[in-house]
């Protein structure tokens, strides 16, 4: 131990060492001072008149004095606060944040004894209000044509400008194939089939690109593509739990789903969308439609503690709609923005009093087995507490948290409550609940009848005597259950229709009570006739057995039980008070409507924060990278992007288009920008210099000189699979599946079960989105994918479908015409022509491996592998075939989009 600790020493010495001429301001000091310090010395706070954000400032010290002294370390308060052992008087103070490690000090004290240099032309942060996401977007001017006869796109024109000023021009348009390949799976996330591609290149005149478009957006398929990019945003998931127990989400929540699949059909306005999610219960009350979008809120459900439940609340509705980090602030004040703790609890407050629950759909008693999972207020008078430092167990009763969002993006937030329609709070009195509660009630005495006539054809023995008085009974309980239903049934109506009337709804009332209290009696007289039965029914005892005399014990027992409940219940007939169960479970009748004011505030045009997010959203799956770096975080931290006058002028055109999502792609795809080829043609001169060139400008294309090549995402990777063979299930909607059945099912991947450790295998390899939180897909690249894909079942069968479905439906790609072949399949599977080298080496491996087949006895049989159902070609040449478009499907070109 001793021998490790001298060791360890001896490597901090001579790192501590190694920092005396490598100790830089910017890359080492500022840092530091921004993870440690500027959360109370900096734009927000100023402790002790104290700013740590800019070198001048540091410099300048505090309300007290210098706070270092350059060159000397020894002699500056700043390094005796960071190194202080008193946890009082210790900087940053124990509490807010960790103390520096040894190397952290000893950067600070390198720093300030060779001189404490600083920049010459450093910005200091300025006013946090005036941070650029913070301000109201506005339409820049945008910049005029070179050929004012041709109308420009505003990204174009906002683009152009910025590489003209960088020296930087497109390496131009992509081919046709590729264009249309990408349009595809940008707005349908499916390849186009060979007709569409045959036919798309030889139109003549060739059809106008925004007609392509618009006939992509107008295709059902594209609810599903772009669903699943919200869906992540969203954080969609399935139910999950342990065996049939709920632990999160929500059984059913596929209706959201769906809704969201549809809600991008019909070009649902943003932010309407947004209202739905957050308070469709407060708008639109009865409609069973936008009662699914609320499964935004039904999705964060957690049942083991209501805070975690509110705090993914709190933090993924201010990440996915306002870009903003508010989660940050649920212990002490954010670091880094102007939100106080106070604010996040006062932003929770809005939620306090939400459930939720889960309402009959028509056609199922039983909502286990369907439902529609939504949010409703459950509880007004709720109060929210601040929890000191974040600790559930020590909240802070004296301090009264008023319900409202943080105040800089604006106050226009008003609540109102939200008077509710019966059929919300009371939803067991909606008319189809009540026609199938009386039909369900009317099928159950028309079994008891039937059984009630059979019974009484075999009275021939005391059994069956005792047996057909049970099913008297139970004829006679079905009889009273219909009774008890329709007299509770009519005196729940009285009390909703006249409130005021006493006399009525006490007779009302008394006929219930008394309905239900014979329906008790006769219920306790069938438990005494069972209890008899089941008595009568036991061996006899001969010889004596110790079970059969338990058995006889406890079933007496019973009997005994059964019967002193039938006496109560008769004793209970002579009462005539008003009591009987409730028709059903009642909701409060009003909504406190702080939801929907938030709704309200998140879709205002005044709020600076929500159209940017949205917008950035939508660039960054048609370009693989946003004009915001961070997606769920506009705050001080993110700087203004290169891009920032294109990013506002599509968030001020959002909303001035009816917040139209249609709208923005439409801008966007048929833009020279979207348009752009990924690479230059290796055999162009001129455009393999104009990239040379921009690559040693830009060599990251922030300037978007190119188009970014990105390989697909998960679910369309196994979409694609079955598209290209033509078997992939066009049905959209409903349940979900089980991700266990994602190498067999023909359904879309969005409709395969998606929850925590619930989600296919090769979907997840394929970084498919983690259900907790996904703003941003990450792209990885490991062995373990080319694995998943060439051991896919679905991979396999549908690439022996394709080959013979090339021979059998096209005459030029029989076996005499392996060229014709080779071309059908790579316009089929990867959306382009094969290159007169992958014709060549095809042909090879074709000849190749019909020869190899051809011996078949000298081949040996897989072990293990993909399971196919369906099997290999018994002829070589079409087995070699098979192989080919198997190969084809695991290319490169397959999962990726140029």
């Amino acid at each position: 131990m001793k021998a490790w600790l001298i060791l360890w020493l001896i490597g901090s010495i001579v790192a501590v060492d190694a920092l005396a001429d490598d100790v830089d301001y910017q890359r080492d000091i500022k840092p530091l001072l921004a993870e440690k310090c500027v959360a109370c010395h900096g734009s927000l706070k100023q402790e002790a008149g104290l700013r740590l954000d800019a070198g001048t400032l540091i410099v300048t010290g505090s309300a007290s004095g210098h706070v270092l002294e350059p060159g000397k370390a020894s002699a500056s308060l700043l390094m005796d606060r960071v190194v202080d052992t008193d946890p009082d008087q210790r900087m940053p103070p124990h509490g807010v944040g960790e103390a520096l490690d040894p190397r952290q000090i000893e950067l600070l004290r390198t720093w300030i004894n060779q001189g404490a240099v600083i920049p010459e032309h450093e910005k200091v942060p300025g006013d946090p209000l005036d941070h650029w996401a913070y301000q109201i977007p506005r339409k820049a001017l945008i910049p005029a044509s070179e050929d004012s006869q041709l109308p420009v796109n505003p990204i174009d024109a906002l683009i152009r400008s910025k590489q003209q000023s960088m020296g930087l021009e497109s390496i131009g348009p992509a081919d046709r194939h590729t264009l249309l390949r990408r349009v595809y799976f940008d707005v349908l996330g499916l390849p186009p089939s060979r007709k569409q591609i045959d036919d798309f290149l030889q139109d003549f005149p060739p059809k106008a690109w925004d007609e392509v478009v618009d006939e992509l957006l107008d295709n059902p398929h594209y609810g599903e593509r772009w669903g699943r990019h919200w869906m992540d945003v969203w954080r969609y998931s399935d139910w999950d739990g342990y065996k049939q127990e709920l632990r999160g989400s929500q059984r059913h929540i596929w209706r959201w789903r769906d809704w969201i699949i549809n809600s991008m059909n019909c070009d649902k306005p943003y932010d309407q969308m947004i209202l739905e999610m957050l308070a469709a219960d407060e708008i639109a009350p009865t409609d069973p439609e936008a009662l699914a979008a609320t499964g935004f809120l039904a999705r964060n459900y957690h049942a083991s503690n209501r805070n975690i439940w509110l705090d993914a609340t709190v933090e993924h509705t201010a990440k996915a709609f306002l870009g903003m980090t508010i989660n940050c602030a649920r212990c002490h004040d954010h670091k880094y923005d102007p939100i106080s703790q106070q604010a996040y609890y006062e932003f929770r407050a809005i939620f306090e009093p939400h459930q939720v629950r889960t309402d009959r759909v028509p056609g199922q008693l039983d909502v286990n087995i369907d439902g529609l999972p939504r949010a409703f207020d459950a509880d007004l008078s709720a109060k929210t507490f601040l929890f000191e430092g974040g600790n559930e167990k020590i909240p802070c009763k004296d301090l009264v948290i008023t319900p409202k969002p943080p105040g800089i993006l604006g106050d226009h937030f008003e609540v109102h409550a939200v008077p509710l329609p019966v059929e919300s709070y009371f939803p067991a009195m909606r008319d189809f609940v009540v026609s199938e509660q009386r039909a369900n009630l009317r099928n159950q005495l028309e079994e008891a009848e039937r059984q009630l006539k059979e019974s009484a054809a075999s009275l021939d023995h005391s059994f069956v005597a005792l047996d057909y008085a049970v099913t008297t009974l139970r004829y006679a309980v079905a009889l009273l259950r219909v009774d008890s239903f329709e007299a509770r049934l009519s005196a729940e109506k009285a009390k909703l229709d006249q409130p005021d009337d006493e006399p009525l709804n006490r007779l009302r009332a008394t006929s219930a009570a008394m309905s239900e209290r014979k329906l008790n009696t006769k219920l306790a007289e069938l438990a005494v006739a069972q209890k008899e039965l089941a008595l009568q029914q036991l061996p006899p005892e001969d010889p004596p057995d110790a079970k059969r005399t338990a058995a006889i014990e406890k079933a007496s027992k019973e009997l005994a039980k059964a019967k002193e409940d039938l006496g109560i219940a008769r004793t209970a007939l002579t009462n005539d008070n008003v009591k009987y169960t409730p028709f059903d479970k009642q909701f409060p009748s009003t909504s406190t409507g702080r939801r929907l004011a938030l709704a309200r505030w998140i879709g205002n045009k005044k709020n600076p924060l929500t159209a940017r997010v949205a917008v950035n959203q939508i660039w960054m799956r048609h370009f693989g990278e946003p004009l915001v770096e961070n997606v769920f975080d506009f705050g001080l931290r993110s700087p203004q992007p290169e891009h920032a006058e294109l990013l506002d002028w599509l968030a001020v055109e959002l909303m001035e288009k009816n917040w139209s999502l249609k709208h923005v792609h439409r801008l966007i795809l048929t833009s020279q920008t979207w348009q752009q080829a990924s690479s230059s043609p290796s055999d162009d001169v001129v455009s393999q210099g104009v990239a040379d060139n921009n690559r040693t400008i830009d060599p990251d294309n922030r300037f978007l000189w190119r188009m970014n090549a990105r390989r697909l995402d998960a679910e369309i990777i196994r979409d694609n699979m079955l598209a290209v063979s033509g078997r992939l299930d066009s049905m959209t909607g409903g349940p979900e599946i089980d991700f266990a059945d994602g190498e067999k099912s023909l359904r879309r991947s969005i409709y395969l079960r998606h929850a925590y450790e619930k989600q296919m295998r090769m979907l997840v390899l394929f970084d498919a989105a983690n259900p907790n939180e996904c703003y941003r897909r990450s792209e990885s690249v490991i062995p373990q994918q080319a694995l998943a894909m060439v051991n896919s079942s679905i991979c396999l069968d549908n690439a022996r479908l394709i080959a013979r479905q090339l021979r059998r439906q096209d005459s030029n790609c029989s076996k005499n015409e392996p060229v014709e072949f080779l071309n059908a399949a790579f316009l089929q599977i990867i959306g382009r022509p094969a290159e007169p080298s992958e014709i060549e080496a095809s042909l090879d491996f074709l000849v190749r491996q019909t020869q190899l087949l051809s011996n078949s006895k000298e081949l040996d049989a897989f072990s293990n592998g993909a399971v196919a159902t369906v099997e290999a070609s018994e002829d070589p040449e079409t087995r070699a075939s098979e192989n080919l478009v198997h190969v084809l499907m695991n290319h490169n070109d397959f999962v990726t989009v140029r």
